[in-house]
């Protein structure tokens, strides 16, 4: 970079920094996982074992307004726009325990129910407001229902759908709706996974585990132009490649037809992995959205984290969910014309050096840049004087920050109050002269996954956070990311793509020549040139080994490249028979 070109960053990043807050007022980006206020969980609390999480969740809209029921959350959240949500601690007759993998409907805006007793017996609850957070429940339990979901045709007709199990399939039966939506008529088995056929239903991480069966759990069903969506989660909520597939049907009770674009939501790669057990749901400006649990797994299997991707249906009527690059920011539901969309905002703490004002053990600062979910850096106490610094080694311009914190030994438990995450964020382009570039000081909102647009791109190389108040006895952060735009070029397109199915159809392993200053790259695939609508995020690698296929189905690949400048053009597209 000259010198001229270097100064006059430099005179308009302070210019910037001078005549605004360097946050945003108002955010039009999203980032996974979604920051809201995840309860701590209690049924590991005879271990001692404290962690937050969130999953399964059912998501439905209600005159207008968005409403989120979450496994054993003690409570809901509510939105407006699917991108702040609030928590609604319920009232009378809400489960003691916390639902478990809820189901939720909206009954032609005058009614809104929800069920999902952990026991598995469970009466519908309903409201025609929920808001207040209190609830009837219906004279009437209905046994043996774990992972329920429930839908009400436009006909009227009700359906219970279920299943969580290595063994059985997911089911359905009709309800009355006028008789306390008791049972009428037969239970209906829907469709069963099919692992000899279908790669990603294996278990295990990167479905890797060939001696147990893969779980299917999770029914949500989806009606659109006139066809039904039947959607569940695979193999095992706590890995990788927990995904959603789907099955689709000309009425509620099948018969089922297996889509061919398989799985509908899959994030396997990246730093936050799974997008599985969900719901979805036609958000602002007729936008779809599909949300799901990710697999964080640290202190317990069941520590997980929700998250958000635009959906749709092509012109073929098939389902699918966009995760590339689905743990960068993305334009937030509100934004017309470009909801969902991947922002453009690169990583530009990737690997980047790290120094901090104190660490504990062996839990070091580099963790917080190394795009593992799992490793964290711990210091030594959680006071004003804990800091962590990022030398990006070059100028960017720095677009949005997201913090990430982590439950080291946390010893809390429930739904507890007045929690709170407390800092700043400042940048330096010398690291001697520091602007302020995000503002947590004032602020009393549990934020434990914070995400941060900040309100113009300034232009720094060192990125610091301080503390001030966190609400656990640890302060610890799994990852400190910075996004935004090098000074840089971007990558060029990876060549020499070569692609070996092996003779198990399920499997293929995938090559590339390494591409110049790449940070990592983005492996596509789907049935059709036209429909490369899964990913696979890799860094650091040129290689990639795939056991998520479908025995009898063609394909087509191809791959891109990024770094912290931006994304290269996309390899030739390869069939594979």
């Amino acid at each position: 970079m000259n010198l001229q070109r270097t100064l006059t960053l430099l005179v308009a990043s302070f210019i910037v920094s001078a005549t605004l807050l360097a946050q945003s007022m108002r955010q039009d980006t999203y980032c996974n996982p979604l920051n809201i206020d995840y309860t701590y969980m209690i049924y590991d609390s005879s271990r001692d074992i404290s962690y937050r999480s969130g999953a399964d969740p059912a998501v439905v809209e209600f005159r207008g307004e968005y409403y989120m029921f979450v496994t054993r959350s003690h409570g809901y959240w509510h939105s407006k726009d699917l991108l702040h949500w609030d928590f609604v601690n319920p009232g009378k007759n809400w489960y003691p325990q916390g639902c478990n993998a809820p189901a939720a409907h909206n009954y032609k805006d005058s009614v809104l129910y929800v069920l999902g007793d952990p026991s598995g017996a469970s009466s519908i609850l309903y409201t025609d407001n929920p808001k207040s957070g209190n609830w009837e429940a219906t004279p009437a339990i209905l046994g043996d229902l774990q992972d329920p979901a429930l839908f009400i045709d436009d006909d009227g007709k009700a359906y219970m759908f279920w299943g969580s199990s290595n063994t059985y399939p997911i089911r359905g039966m009709e309800l009355d709706k006028n008789h306390r939506f008791t049972k009428k008529g037969e239970t209906v088995p829907l469709f069963n996974l099919d692992m000899p056929k279908h790669g990603w239903e294996r278990f295990g991480e990167n479905h890797s585990d060939t001696i147990l069966g893969g779980y299917m759990e999770g029914p949500w069903l989806t009606k659109h132009n006139g066809k039904y969506y039947m959607q569940y989660g695979a193999p095992g909520t706590e890995f990788n490649v927990y995904a959603d597939g789907v099955y689709v049907a000309d009425s509620p009770l099948g018969p089922y037809t297996y889509q061919k674009h398989n799985p509908v939501s899959y994030k396997p790669g990246g730093f936050m992995n799974g997008a599985g057990h969900g719901s979805t749901v036609v958000g602002p400006g007729g936008q779809y959205w599909h949300f799901a649990s990710m697999a964080l797994s640290i202190n317990v299997n069941w520590e997980r984290r929700l998250c958000m991707f635009p959906a749709g249906f092509d012109k073929e009527g098939l389902m699918y969910v966009d995760t590339r690059f689905g743990d960068y920011p993305r334009y937030a539901p509100g934004v017309p014309q470009k909801a969902g969309q991947f922002r453009g905002w690169m990583l530009l703490s990737y690997q980047k050096p790290v120094t901090a004002s104190t660490t504990q053990g062996t839990f070091a600062p580099a963790a917080l840049t190394d795009e593992l979910n799992k490793s964290f850096w711990l210091a030594a106490a959680n006071d004003e004087k804990q800091w962590v610094m990022i030398d990006l080694e070059t100028p960017a311009s720095a677009c949005a920050i997201q913090v990430n914190y982590h439950d080291y030994q946390s010893n809390m438990y429930g739904r507890l109050p007045n929690l709170h995450h407390r800092y700043t964020i400042e940048g330096s382009l010398d690291g001697q002269n520091w602007t302020t570039l995000v503002d947590r000081k004032s602020s009393y909102k549990d934020t434990p996954n914070d995400y941060v647009e900040l309100a113009v791109p300034t232009t720094v190389r060192y990125v610091r956070y301080r503390n001030i108040d966190v609400p656990t006895p640890n302060l610890a952060i799994s990852e400190l990311r910075v996004f935004g735009l090098g000074l840089g070029k971007a990558p060029a397109a990876p060549k020499k793509l070569t692609i070996d199915r092996k003779a198990d159809r399920r499997d293929v392993q995938l090559t590339w020549t390494p591409v110049k200053g790449a940070q990592g790259y983005n492996v596509l695939w789907g049935i059709a040139p036209d429909k490369l609508y899964s990913s696979w995020m890799v860094y650091g690698n040129n290689e990639l080994f795939m056991k998520s296929l479908t025995v009898d189905q063609d394909y087509y690949f191809c791959v891109e490249a990024f770094n912290e400048n931006g994304v290269s053009l996309r390899s030739a597209v390869i069939h594979v028979h």
